[in-house]
C-alpha cells in the first residue's frame, strides 16, 4: 500500500476530488496548509500599503491506495491540479506497512 500526499492550490480541490471519485478512490483526507516553494510567497497591496505574504495557502490531500493503483492516482491528481503556473504543488508517495480500520479492526487491504 502507498500513502499518496498532494499539496495543491485550494481552488483546485474540487477538481481533484471529482477526478479521484471518477477513478474509484473511496476516501481521502484534506487539510488546510500553508507554505512556499520556488515562488517564495508573493506581494499584496492592502489599503495602499504593500506587504509580503511568505506563506501561501495550500491544501494537503492524503489518500491510501493499493500499490497497483498508486501511479494512476498520482497521474490523476497531477492532471486535475495542474494550472501550468508556478505554485501548482507537489505529489509524493510513501510505503504504508499497516492500515487498520478502527471501527471493525480490519487490517491491510480490507481496511481501505
Amino acid at each position: 500500500m502507498k500513502l499518496i500526499t498532494a499539496i495543491v492550490k485550494p481552488f483546485r480541490l474540487d477538481t481533484v476530488k471529482t477526478a479521484l471519485q471518477e477513478l474509484g478512490v473511496h476516501g481521502l483526507t484534506v487539510t488546510e496548509a500553508s507554505g512556499y516553494g520556488r515562488q517564495r510567497g508573493h506581494t499584496e497591496v492592502y489599503r495602499g500599503a504593500e506587504y509580503r505574504v511568505d506563506l501561501v495557502p495550500k491544501v494537503r490531500i492524503e489518500v491510501v491506495v493499493e500499490d497497483v493503483d498508486a501511479d494512476a492516482v498520482i497521474d490523476t491528481i497531477v492532471k486535475a491540479a495542474q494550472t501550468g503556473k508556478i505554485g501548482d504543488g507537489k505529489v509524493w508517495a510513501v510505503p504504508v506497512d499497516t492500515v487498520v480500520r478502527v471501527r471493525t479492526g480490519e487490517r491491510g487491504p480490507d481496511a481501505l
